[in-house]
């Protein structure tokens, strides 16, 4: 099979193309042919070592594609299902072992690339609107990088939920790209980003802000909510939050906060299915759920580091890219 290897942990330079023997599937496996792979920031933390991973791997967490064959004791999916998949490493490969388990049927009128570009994105906004914070009717959330994958499915989905959205942004471009997904205001980071948030809020600031950048946005995040408001910080895009003094928790007005992932989220098959069923259905209605970038370039260097690969939801298609 055709994929691209991470050969030490590194820059993108360390992203190969290798030729490796087809995988066979094992127990509670089944053999998938890769038609997209889902490229997401997770798959730098794995490149560079920020989470575990022994050199040399196939990277790669998300995808869809074609059951071509399965292992013993599989009975949940067969041959020639639809199907997608979030957690499981490589799938930066036209072949790629998954468990059962962890595999989600696709619905017939959803594409195959926008499977694997929604849903483990989807699945992250799903439970951070709907979980982590249940965003009601008139609440105001802040949402950091607006118009980023991630930014564009929380924005749509707290505004679905019935929220006023604020949402952080760089430029202009970034601006409209944000409102267009249900933004009602978009703000500059700076100094003063705590300020502004209270001004548009009547100085009452946010339910929830919505946090996957981290380091450098923290100290405004929490700043911006409103007493007993939510700081769910679910990435670190400019690096890792240093240590807290819960005590600034206590004197910022018993404010909440949290480190949520997808994983304790979807930790039974049904719990996933459930998840995947309502992103999907939100993929079938239409409108910033279906705003994915497609490429035939190999997840290389450049599809995993440039800004592109930042703003929407994004995939790589290996038939393609690999041959």
């Amino acid at each position: 099979m055709h994929a691209v290897q991470v050969t030490a942990h590194g820059g993108p330079e360390v992203l190969v193309p290798a030729d490796l023997a087809d995988p066979e599937p094992g127990d509670g496996e089944a053999l998938v042919e890769v038609a997209a792979v889902g490229v997401n920031y997770i798959d730098t933390y794995l490149r560079t070592g920020v989470y575990a991973g022994e050199p040399p791997f196939v990277p790669g967490l998300e995808g869809a594609g074609v059951v071509r064959a399965v292992g013993p004791g599989v009975t949940t999916v067969a041959v020639g299902d639809r199907v997608a998949w979030s957690n499981t490493l490589g799938s930066y490969a036209t072949l790629t072992r998954v468990p059962a388990a962890e595999l989600v049927a696709v619905p017939d009128g959803t594409d195959l690339d926008l499977a694997a570009a929604v849903l483990l994105q989807g699945m992250t906004a799903h439970y951070l609107v709907h979980d982590t914070h249940r965003v009601a009717v008139g609440d105001a959330v802040l949402v950091h990088a607006g118009a980023g994958g991630m930014g564009l499915l929380l924005c749509q989905m707290a505004r679905a939920a019935g929220a006023r959205v604020i949402a952080t942004t760089s430029s202009e471009e970034k601006d409209a790209l944000a409102r267009g997904a249900g933004a009602h205001e978009t703000l500059r980071y700076g100094d003063d980003l705590a300020d502004r948030v209270r001004a548009l809020t009547d100085g009452e600031g946010v339910a929830v802000v919505y946090d996957g950048v981290g380091a450098a946005t923290f100290d405004a995040s929490l700043a911006s909510l409103r007493i007993r408001g939510v700081l769910a910080l679910y990435g670190a895009a400019s690096g890792p939050v240093p240590p807290v003094d819960p005590q600034r928790l206590n004197s910022g007005g018993s404010l909440y906060l949290t480190r949520p992932s997808l994983h304790w989220h979807v930790r039974t098959p049904e719990a996933l299915a459930a998840r995947a069923s309502d992103v999907f259905a939100a993929v079938a209605a239409g409108g910033a759920w279906a705003a994915a970038t497609r490429s035939t370039t190999p997840p290389t260097p450049t599809a995993t580091s440039s800004p592109a690969a930042r703003r929407g939801s994004s995939c790589c298609c290996p038939d393609a890219a690999l041959q």
